[in-house]
């Protein structure tokens, strides 16, 4: 079992960063493809980004691609989105996620974590 928290969401000006990170407990925590998704008010979550149990593997939505980044520190149980450009479109609750799948799969997640707020101003 994976507990996931998430910390580093704020409101931020169009065309800023921010970078999020998620801090996982288990011991088995290495073994896992970890993800981030969002979900903006009145919308369904959607998937954003997910990264490969040893990081050797990332994919992306379209949306974020070449402006966010994941990454993993399986040494220290984290999990960091670095999202660089951002758009109001952007503004959404992130929620870290788990799984022991494919990281190519954007469903099927088994743990999550509560989420943190990510506000972009026009």
């Amino acid at each position: 079992q994976v507990q996931l928290v998430e910390s580093g969401g704020g409101l931020v000006q169009a065309g800023g960063s921010l970078k999020l990170s998620c801090a996982a407990s288990g011991r088995t925590f290495s073994s896992y493809t970890m993800g981030w998704f969002r979900q903006a008010p009145g919308k369904e979550r959607e998937f954003v980004a997910s990264v490969s149990w040893n990081g050797g593997i990332t994919y992306y939505a379209d949306s974020v691609k070449g402006r966010f980044t994941i990454s993993r520190d399986n040494a220290r149980n984290m999990v960091y989105l670095q999202m660089n450009s951002l758009k109001p479109e952007d503004t959404a609750v992130y929620y870290c996620a788990a799984t022991s799948r494919s990281v190519y799969l954007r469903r099927g997640y088994d743990y999550w974590g509560q989420g943190t707020q990510v506000t972009v101003s026009s």
